[in-house]
């Protein structure tokens, strides 16, 4: 029988796959109705929108391609893997200076709060379901305004409770992501629900390849390339009409 390469890039090794409880624990974070409200938020999309930058599948798509390798994959993928490994080693410390640094990374203010609402909302969903009492510590830090509870940070910990690998941790985060702003745009544009389909069908592969890429990025990779995003998330709030809050 062939042996598996003994190699933590080889995602199909049995020590990076993850059990069955631990991936269907993360897949019921990211469903649409799980309340931590993800779905209302644009990052600037919907300033793109009314402008009539987005208007087609191929629109909405190169918008997702930017904001996924340009955004996410070099802020919060990384700051999810980094707080993955520090809360393993229950590095207090580190985790601290994490939740400082993803506040830091954040341009627009939009983008600051969105993450801080997500998080906290995050960490008052699960922190009740038992998983682990570092979760539960956590939500006493935010309680006390110790730390402003940012959603990577949280969801990175939340991760590492739950068995569940890094490299699975930060794709289905990138897919939910993306897949949230796609049924967005079917309300905002708005298209059909094939047409959303489509385009998050086409984006999967891109994907699999940002997830593969973070593996390979430490801390000193972060930065903010996406600045036309931010700007469109400043707009936001002085847009005629709104259906989400960024």
């Amino acid at each position: 029988m062939k042996q598996l390469k003994e190699d933590s890039n080889n995602h199909s090794n049995t020590v990076d796959t993850p059990t069955d409880l631990a991936l269907l624990r993360l897949f019921q974070i990211h469903d649409s109705a799980f309340p931590i409200g993800s779905y209302t938020q644009s990052y600037g999309m919907e300033t793109y929108i009314q402008e009539d930058v987005i208007r087609t599948k191929e629109d909405l798509t190169a918008y997702c391609t930017s904001f996924l390798f340009h955004n996410l994959v070099r802020g919060d993928a990384i700051l999810i893997q980094e707080a993955y490994a520090a809360a393993r080693e229950r590095d207090i410390e580190r985790l601290l200076y994490l939740e400082q640094l993803c506040g830091a990374m954040k341009l627009a203010k939009e983008s600051r709060e969105a993450s801080v609402n997500l998080g906290r909302q995050f960490i008052k969903t699960v922190s009740p379901l038992g998983t682990d009492n570092f979760l539960v510590e956590w939500k006493n830090r935010i309680d006390s305004k110790e730390i402003k509870g940012h959603y990577a940070i949280l969801y990175g910990i939340y991760s590492a409770t739950t068995g569940v690998s890094a490299h699975h941790a930060v794709m289905t985060y990138l897919f939910a992501s993306l897949n949230g702003l796609v049924q967005n745009a079917v309300r905002a544009v708005p298209f059909g629900q094939t047409t959303g389909v489509q385009a998050m069908y086409e984006l999967i592969e891109q994907v699999t390849e940002a997830a593969e890429l973070v593996s390979t990025l430490t801390e000193d990779d972060i930065s903010n390339n996406a600045l036309g995003i931010e700007l469109a998330s400043m707009k936001h709030e002085y847009l005629y009409s709104r259906l989400f809050i960024s």
